[in-house]
């Protein structure tokens, strides 16, 4: 199983459930807004991924609901620096972690073995505040 394949798989869906919730939870969007113009005015993050998810949030709810979802190179960029961090309560990202760890366990993706199973009893891939890494399933 390819673990970057498997993380990228878990960034989607963890941002497709968020552009489910846009348009029922506001200050979702506003959290968003306010974290990026933030990254702007302290030039903490990269200015391209800044600028990028400024002009994005600007759009309407539909809009970025869409985009949330969009299977593009520049949509997966900056899943990577979302400014959506902290929408989703815990249990709802570890619900996600094991339906995205089982869904791929179960499949074989190209250029992986068969024989290579990502999956280990206990271990997770999870967000940590630093940054990906294996936790305790």
């Amino acid at each position: 199983m390819n673990a970057h394949r498997l993380a990228e798989e878990r960034s989607v869906a963890y941002q497709s459930l968020i552009a489910e919730r846009l348009p029922s939870q506001p200050e979702v969007l506003a959290s968003a807004r306010r974290r990026v113009q933030g990254w702007l005015e302290a030039a903490q993050m990269a200015p391209f991924y800044a600028r990028k998810w400024a002009e994005i949030l600007n759009g309407d709810v539909p809009s970025i609901a869409a985009f949330l979802r969009e299977r593009s190179e520049l949509a997966d960029e900056l899943r990577q620096s979302s400014p959506f961090a902290g929408a989703l309560k815990p249990e709802e990202r570890w619900r996600i972690i094991r339906e995205t760890r089982e869904r791929f366990s179960q499949q074989s993706w190209p250029g992986s073995s068969s024989s290579t199973s990502f999956a280990l009893p206990g271990v997770a891939w999870g967000f940590l505040p630093w940054g990906w890494g294996l936790i305790r399933a």
